[in-house]
């Protein structure tokens, strides 16, 4: 019976110590240092034999038998070999530039495949961001087959995606796939909201995306994902300038600590004494994320961030400024202060294999308050002789409270997923403007200052209520296809309370609008193979009218809801050993009561409601990476956005003419826009970048009538850049950056009135030298 016993122990002795023989370890993002969920380890024996797989969990740690060498490979990363030395190992994966079209994105607010999304999404990663060393959104986001982001300088911009240049509220700009501002309320400028230093990827989903995000989805949806908590603990500081004074401190960090994780990071940007006259702005920003793994299964993720500007604006010029190249502001007292705090809650729980849920509870809290230099008018008679001049002050507070909720079940039958969610958002909001006296120099046509006439223009609050359901269904019919549905549910309610006297409105005391949508989808994809395919869809997307189209003393006309149509078609190929890729994507978007600006006889605008116009286009995107050292990227559209049935009434010395605009080009419409760069890396030189960019800009017209147009513009960039990796620098990090390298004279942007046409100016050649330093340990 002993030896039975000394059998037994024995053998449960060399299977304990074959099981603690297992390696195990952590997988991280060589640049983000963020754990990788999903990477797939392989290991093999001397002969190269398969002998046992592995995957890494939520915190990128895996567990797998012994063996002579791991490989690990995971989409949108260089795959990596290491031989195996001892039995805990640490990998750090770097992002690559090769299969592209494999890259994850979250275009169901959830990790998938990009030939898994039938639309037109574009991913900017976290290698790109960090090579580019943006000063702007801009100069990242204008990389992406199809988006113009215009620059008017201190962050202020426009925005062109499947529409004209302009400030409407036909994008949606999310953090983390939540709306950075409610529905409804100033969304054009969210993007002053957002803390660069934060940013880990953006995403953009061009077309309507209303079944799933919900309204103003309309050119797109722009789609900023944060950076999460580092797996051990790293940090980062930068320092950078331009010759125009302008000043940027960058500092992030974060740690992980059993089951919880840490990042802060932010910046503080100032700009002094610039290259145009009255413009000085400065900027503070800092982003928290935590998350606490309970288990396996579920983890809360918190986060907030705190953005203020404050920003000098001097408005555009006239042609003469514009072209003498004299930066000179009309005017030195228009300003904006914009601050913006955040908040969300995110408890995720997967239940099973099939079945995942999440639960975000979000908060808002925004002041923007303002003396905006576009409101700054002159009053002339009907001889069109001056009079006087205006303007206003104007302030906007609003707080959100909300709710979105979603749940995904995996089921066998065809392969088949479904998503089902609900949103809830709670923002009242209130919103004064004052009438203010403009003194004005006539022969120098500069505004001397203003006198506060304490005159309330417009004095209101707004119960905002947004709730949506929404429901996405996608199956495989074959192996190949997969077919994707989708319905969302909107029911936008706004509850106007007037604050002014019945006799100094023209507003009732209290007024409800409520607008109820819905938005379909259906589209599909199909893989071709190696790394080939293609897509189609059919979406709806929808604009209720901003609470200043409806209750704004300066709207004397009624808007309705606009509602859009899109059908669209691409695909996607890869060539030459995948180290080619193009995508391509058609489309065709009909709008029905289009919201748009329209110039009056008195040089101010209104919006309308165009009966019907059309925008159709083509968007094409190449890299080709020949060499593992050199990289080339190519990036255009080809649009033509156009009025279907549209009309204004001109009356003159009173009588009444009715204008058609069917058929003509709209407004601040480029046909071609591009934007290509030459990326080199040198094997020899190990750390060094450089890239040479090139943006393209075609003519467009500058009123409706097409009578007068703006010329095309090319702008070129250069960028250099070292990473120190040898052992007594390691972590350092310079760049020096040649914005406009040509010193370009050209507009971002061209608006037209009756008597003039006035320009935002580009900023002249900008030289931008950076140093950073980083470290990481695990």
């Amino acid at each position: 019976m002993k030896r039975y016993y000394l059998v037994l122990i024995l053998f449960i002795s060399l299977f304990s110590k074959a099981y603690s023989q297992h390696i195990s370890g952590t997988v991280t993002d060589a640049l983000t240092h963020e754990p990788l969920p999903g990477v797939t380890i392989t290991g093999t024996d001397s002969t190269q034999s398969i002998k046992c797989t592995a995957i890494t969990d939520r915190r990128g740690v895996f567990s797998i038998k012994p063996a002579t060498t791991l490989k690990f490979a995971m989409v949108g990363y260089e795959s990596k070999q290491i031989k195996v030395s001892n039995n805990n190992i640490y990998v750090a994966l770097q992002p690559s530039s090769l299969d592209l079209q494999q890259v994850v994105v979250s275009a169901s607010r959830e990790g998938q495949a990009r030939e898994d999304a039938p639309i037109a999404i574009s991913k900017t990663g976290s290698v790109q961001i960090q090579d580019t060393k943006a000063t702007a959104i801009y100069q990242l986001l204008n990389k992406v087959p199809g988006v113009n982001m215009v620059n008017l300088n201190s962050e202020q911009h426009m925005m062109q995606i499947r529409q004209p240049i302009t400030t409407k509220a036909l994008y949606l700009y999310l953090e983390d796939g939540l709306p950075i501002r409610p529905t409804g309320i100033f969304q054009h400028n969210a993007l002053y909201e957002i803390n660069m230093a934060g940013v880990k990827d953006i995403e953009v989903i061009k077309g309507p995306a209303s079944s799933l995000y919900g309204s103003n989805a309309i050119g797109g949806a722009v789609n900023f994902i944060t950076q999460g908590p580092p797996q051990g603990y790293s940090g980062y500081v930068a320092l950078q300038g331009d010759n125009y004074h302008y000043r940027r401190a960058d500092a992030s960090g974060g740690f992980t600590a059993g089951k919880f994780g840490l990042f802060v990071g932010g910046y503080i940007a100032d700009q002094k004494n610039g290259w145009q006259d009255y413009s000085d702005f400065r900027k503070r920003s800092i982003t928290l994320n935590t998350t606490y793994d309970f288990n396996a299964s579920t983890r809360l993720t918190t986060q907030a961030s705190y953005n203020y500007l404050h920003t000098e604006t001097p408005g555009s010029l006239d042609s003469i400024r514009f072209y003498n190249k004299s930066y000179s502001s009309n005017q030195e007292f228009a300003y904006r202060e914009v601050k913006a705090t955040r908040a969300s809650t995110k408890l995720e729980h997967r239940w099973n294999e099939r079945n995942f849920t999440f639960l975000t509870a979000f908060f808002r809290s925004n002041t923007t308050g303002q003396l905006p230099s576009y409101y700054l008018s002159d009053v002339r008679n009907s001889s069109g002789q001056y009079v006087s001049s205006n303007g206003q002050i104007n302030e906007l507070n609003l707080h959100s409270y909300g709710l979105l909720a979603q749940h995904r079940s995996d089921f066998s039958f065809l392969q088949s997923k479904l998503i089902v969610g609900a949103y809830v958002d709670n923002s009242p909001s209130k919103y004064f403007a004052k009438y203010l006296k403009i003194q004005k120099d006539l022969a120098n046509n500069y505004y001397t200052g203003y006198t506060n006439t304490d005159s309330l223009i417009d004095n209101y609050k707004i119960k905002l209520f947004n709730t949506a359901v929404y429901a996405q269904y996608e199956f495989k019919p074959t192996d190949a296809l997969r077919i994707v549905t989708g319905l969302r549910y909107d029911r936008v309610y706004y509850n106007f309370n007037n604050s002014l006297p019945p006799n100094r409105t023209k507003y009732k005391q209290q007024q409800k609008n409520s607008f109820n949508i819905v938005a379909p989808k259906v589209g599909l994809t199909y893989d071709l193979g190696n790394n080939n395919g293609f897509y189609g869809n059919f979406s709806v997307g929808f604009q209720p009218p901003e609470t200043g189209d409806l209750y704004s003393s300066r709207q004397t006309r009624p808007v309705d809801q606009a509602t859009f149509y899109n059908y669209e078609a691409g695909g996607w190929l890869t060539a030459l050993n995948k180290r080619m890729r193009f995508e391509l994507s058609v489309y065709d978007m009909e709008g029905r009561n289009e919201i748009i600006s329209v110039l009056q006889a008195d040089n101010t605008t209104q919006n309308e409601n165009a009966g019907a116009t059309r925008h159709r286009g083509i968007e094409y995107g190449l890299t080709y990476v020949p060499v593992n050292q050199l990289a080339f990227r190519f990036s255009g559209t080809n649009a033509w956005h156009t009025y279907v049935n549209f009309s204004t009434i001109q009356t003159v010395g009173g009588k009444s003419t009715t204008i058609s605009y069917d058929g003509n080009r709209m407004v601040n419409a480029p046909v071609w826009i591009a934007n290509s760069e030459i990326t080199y890396k040198p094997s020899y030189l190990d750390g060094f970048r450089s890239s040479f960019e090139w943006q393209h800009i075609g003519p467009y017209y500058k009123d409706n009538a097409n009578a007068r147009r703006y010329d095309r513009y090319d702008v070129f960039n250069l960028r250099l850049g070292y990473d120190l990796h040898q052992t007594a620098l390691k972590g350092i990090g310079v760049w020096f950056n040649v914005i406009n390298l040509t010193n370009r004279l050209y507009a971002t942007n061209v608006t037209s009135s009756t008597y003039s046409d006035t320009y935002y100016a580009a900023p002249p050649r900008t030289y931008t030298l950076g140093i950073s330093y980083s470290f990481a340990k695990h």
